[in-house]
């Protein structure tokens, strides 16, 4: 009679484990794209959001998630929507953001 339930419960958790497993492969996992090499088109902004950053006393601007761009102090931050706005304000692309150049 043990042996009867034991096999019953095995195949119960099997069948459940089955399950699960099916509903997992359903989901689409999350991709994120970060520039690397690559020149990022896709980052001008038609929206007016502001993806370039430069320092008022600096003369490179980079884009907001560069390493760059972290150590400006939030207070002489300037924002541009776009590189043509940037460098008309006299900002040059920094050479340590991928994909900027």
């Amino acid at each position: 009679m043990i042996l009867a339930i034991i096999i019953i419960l095995v195949g119960l958790i099997s069948f459940g484990l089955g399950r699960i497993s099916k509903i997992e492969e359903g989901r689409v996992p999350v991709k994120i794209n970060i520039a690397t090499t690559t020149k990022p088109d896709f980052v001008v902004s038609s929206t007016g959001e502001k993806v370039f950053v430069a320092s008022k006393n600096g003369t490179k601007y980079h884009y907001i998630w560069c390493p760059g761009a972290q150590s400006i102090k939030e207070e002489n931050k300037i924002y541009f929507s776009t590189k043509e706005e940037a460098e008309r304000s006299g900002y040059q692309p920094a050479s340590n953001c991928p994909g900027l150049k």
